[in-house]
């Protein structure tokens, strides 16, 4: 995932540019970057933040970097915001996206004339500057962006700063956000609305899919107006997002209790307490708490002193370990309990597993699992929502192969994402058994999607239902 933050302001913005891109340092892990454009033109700095967080990596960039425009940006993938000499002029560029169509990009772009990609590390093209060289195709900026826009596979926004200010461009469906805030002297861009708050800007707009808009320090123009069509990733508001942030009016605190609330009417369980995994889980818990009765209770603490922020290694059994030492159990509230635990999703299910174990060898009486959203069934086409490098990482996709002798079709996956078919409970009932919780129960679909409370026209369940 990524996020990124912007400010064009009458003086200089680094300050709220440092802190704005902070803000969002629970949506990736690997690298951080600011660029800012100003008297002595661009300036920028880039540093790895897997061992230590964005505030400590750019304290110093911080104090030496001068600009009255900046962006900046959170990336758990690629290196940016990059600086780019073209015919449109020099612009930084930084972008939140995935692309599924990076080969046959590329490889237009080298039978267009263009002559070399800088590889990464680990040998991929940077996503960042591709967009970039498909901007650089059209005559001007914003045929650019509307063409970079419409050319991926999967999806994209986008800010671009030089030296007339900020564009910025939201995803042509939507799919993830970018909100704009005012103070005086100053506009900023955010992906997470939450992020300016405390810096003095008041909610100004949120642009609409596809829209690209130039902020400066006095103005907002829109220069291409947003499309019909909303496909916003419903998955902000069950896990990715931050619980003070909002999307299209619904606030991520305020849907999580929705969806809790709507998971305990359905349900038939008496526990003793009702318990969310931190962090994203919890504020499911409170709403289901609140609308059966059941008391709410933490029998799982979050060690933050040293884990302030969502570290991961990228191998996976180094995962797990760092996921299972975060949280430390309360064994008085867990002992001889009936407990139900609410997470946001169960993507692999180890750790649920794993976490469950300790639970019952811990003197637990029983531990229901209630999952916020359905089965994960299909792998995120639009977003970089895990390391998965395999639909059958999902444990979902490893029971149905194994339930169907591995003759899987997408009719039959369909009928697996019916919560009132046979073979959904029986799948259900594997996984159950496969990750030893006392009972488990999936959130619905219809239910989640009613806890959001915008049109469901507008929201993508292509990872649960396959529907794009």
């Amino acid at each position: 995932m990524g996020g990124f933050f912007g400010v064009a302001a009458k003086e200089d913005c680094v300050f709220d540019l440092f802190f704005g891109v902070d803000y969002h340092s629970h949506l990736g892990t690997r690298r951080g970057g600011m660029a800012v454009w100003g008297e002595k033109g661009f300036d920028r700095a880039i540093h790895n933040i897997e061992n230590s967080p964005f505030r400590t990596k750019f304290d110093k960039d911080m104090q030496s970097m001068k600009g009255v425009y900046g962006i900046g940006c959170i990336s758990d993938y690629e290196p940016q915001p990059l600086i780019v000499r073209s015919h449109h002029g020099t612009y930084a560029i930084t972008t939140v996206s995935k692309i599924n169509n990076v080969e046959a990009l590329s490889k237009k772009l080298f039978e267009n004339g263009h002559s070399h990609f800088l590889e990464m590390s680990g040998g991929d093209i940077n996503a960042t500057e591709l967009i970039a060289s498909l901007i650089n195709q059209k005559e001007n900026l914003i045929e650019g962006i509307q063409y970079a826009l419409d050319e991926v596979d999967g999806s994209v926004s986008l800010l671009l700063m030089n030296d007339k200010g900020i564009y910025c461009a939201r995803d042509k469906h939507g799919r993830t956000p970018i909100v704009i805030g005012k103070k005086e002297d100053a506009f900023c861009a955010t992906f997470e609305s939450f992020a300016y708050k405390n810096l003095g800007y008041s909610d100004y707009k949120e642009l609409g899919p596809g829209e690209v808009c130039l902020i400066t320090a006095k103005n907002c123009v829109t220069l291409v107006h947003p499309g019909d069509e909303m496909k916003i990733c419903t998955f902000l508001w069950v896990y990715y997002g931050y619980p003070a942030s909002s999307y299209e009016g619904m606030s991520v605190e305020q849907m999580r209790y929705n969806c809790g609330a709507k998971m305990a009417a359905r349900d038939t369980v008496k526990p003793d307490v009702v318990a969310g995994v931190p962090d994203s889980g919890t504020a499911h818990a409170v709403g289901y708490a609140n609308a059966s009765g059941v008391p709410f209770s933490r029998p799982f603490i979050k060690y933050t002193p040293t884990w302030p922020r969502s570290f991961m290694p990228t191998i996976q059994s180094q995962r797990n370990m760092i996921a299972k030492m975060k949280l430390l159990a309360v064994e008085d509230l867990i002992k001889d309990k009936s407990l139900l635990i609410i997470d946001d999703s169960i993507v692999r299910g180890t750790q649920l597993r794993e976490t469950t174990e300790y639970l019952l060898d811990s003197g637990a009486k029983e531990v229901h699992i209630r999952p916020a959203c359905p089965p994960l069934v299909y792998g995120c086409k639009y977003l970089n929502f895990s390391r998965s490098s395999s639909e059958m990482d999902l444990i979902t996709r490893r029971v149905i192969e194994r339930l169907e002798n591995g003759n899987v079709t997408d009719e039959i996956l369909k009928e697996y994402t019916d919560p009132d078919s046979e073979k959904y409970e029986k799948m259900v009932d594997e996984i159950c058994k496969e990750l030893h919780f006392t009972s488990l129960r999936f959130n619905r679909l219809d239910d989640m999607l009613d806890s959001v409370g915008i049109d469901k026209c507008k929201l993508c369940t292509y990872c649960w239902d396959g529907r794009e």
